[in-house]
């Protein structure tokens, strides 16, 4: 069998103009190698979401998230401010914390060197025999953090614009929905068998909703109505109108500041890489990916409501009826994005042509195709 290079078969196929568009190559998907340039020139070089602000609400709150295989901590200090640091302790190289939780103090569950929450080292014991110490030198590195309309951005690149810039256009799309107000309700980890681009490309595109959500949103969908626009150099959309079937899908009987259809629309936004996020007038829900192999995905799967809901004392009813429907759904993409991993270790799996409803998949690939190196 002769070889193929993934990245050169990803820069052949998105060199065809759109109007003639396949997917991308099963290399790019199933190879090691391709999925290696992927950490250093993808996720070590972007802004990746480790979830909402406001689930770390009090000084010490902390998550934990890896990117690119660097372990991270991300945490409210003593002050309120919002940082993250490397998750390795700067003597034997342990990790320090796990999962998520609130601490006074960052102390390593090897040796016991303790750390402040802005990184400083606090103590270290019985280390006043070794010349070499210097307890000021050996602080956490600090990682570039913002928090960008309520959504907590890491990156590990020192130079990369920050997400205001680089997504300004969003502003003009959703600006009148005011993310940061939102309130999270739930947030979850998962994880699937299926490549990260898989359940990116999934999310991207409503062309399998007839089908894959057959049994349950499905029905609502009509294709010959729906429309794929041109997206932006760091993230694409498109957008549905809903009906008040479900109560939060609409904005609150009590807003009066959304008029017209955007009382009723729902968008659907994929900031690149990896952060996922559907938002309507009355909630949202989102996905985070980090690779985890080829054939599996770890997912940051949460949601919430609009501030409108937040207040409303039969919003929790609501939602939970909500989460029952978001919860089949997201089962339903994991069995259809599933079987498309298994397909693809099949010798006679061959992309195919796209849909105009596709268009997102391609600017997909567009934008990781600029950034492998070739």
């Amino acid at each position: 069998m002769t070889y193929q290079d993934p990245a050169a078969e990803l820069r052949s196929t998105v060199a065809t103009p759109f109007e003639a568009a396949r997917a991308m190559p099963v290399s790019v998907y199933t190879s090691d190698a391709f999925l290696a340039l992927e950490q250093e020139h993808v996720f070590a070089k972007s802004w990746l979401c480790a979830g909402r602000a406001d689930a770390l609400r009090a000084p010490g709150d902390y998550l934990t998230m890896e990117i690119a295989g660097a372990p991270v901590i991300v945490l409210r200090d003593r002050d309120g401010v919002l940082r993250a640091m490397s998750n390795v302790c700067r003597h034997r190289m342990s990790i320090l914390l796990e999962g998520r939780g609130n601490t006074r103090t960052i102390t390593c569950p090897y040796h016991a060197w303790t750390y402040n929450l802005d990184g400083s080292l606090r103590g270290a014991p019985a280390m006043e025999l070794n010349r070499s110490f210097c307890k000021e030198a050996l602080g956490l590195p600090a990682i570039r953090c913002v928090d960008w309309k309520g959504w907590i951005m890491v990156t590990l690149d020192p130079d990369l614009p920050e997400p205001h810039e680089t997504l300004k256009e969003m502003d003009d799309l959703v600006g009148y929905l005011p993310m940061e107000d939102y309130v999270e309700v739930f947030r979850e980890e998962h994880r699937w068998n299926t490549n990260w681009k898989i359940l990116a490309e999934n999310f991207m595109e409503s062309y399998h909703l007839p089908m894959c959500h057959g049994g349950t949103i499905g029905g609502a969908v009509d294709l010959r109505k729906m429309t794929c626009p041109e997206g932006y150099p760091g993230f694409n959309f498109h957008h549905i109108l809903k009906d008040d079937s479900i109560a939060l899908s609409i904005a609150h009987q009590d807003n009066t500041a959304l008029q017209g259809e955007d009382r009723y629309r729902t968008w659907l936004l994929s900031v690149y890489p990896s952060l996922l996020i559907t938002l309507t007038p009355g909630y949202f829900w989102y996905l985070c990916l980090t690779p985890d192999g080829p054939g599996h995905v770890k997912i940051l799967y949460g949601g919430g409501l609009h501030p409108d809901f937040a207040a409303d004392a039969e919003a929790p009813q609501h939602f939970a009826a909500l989460k029952g429907l978001l919860d089949a759904v997201n089962d339903e993409d994991r069995g259809c994005t599933e079987r498309v991993w298994k397909g693809m270790q099949s010798r006679h799996a061959m992309p195919g042509a796209l849909s105009h409803l596709e268009r997102p998949n391609y600017e997909f690939a567009r934008w990781i195709a600029e950034r492998i190196p070739g």
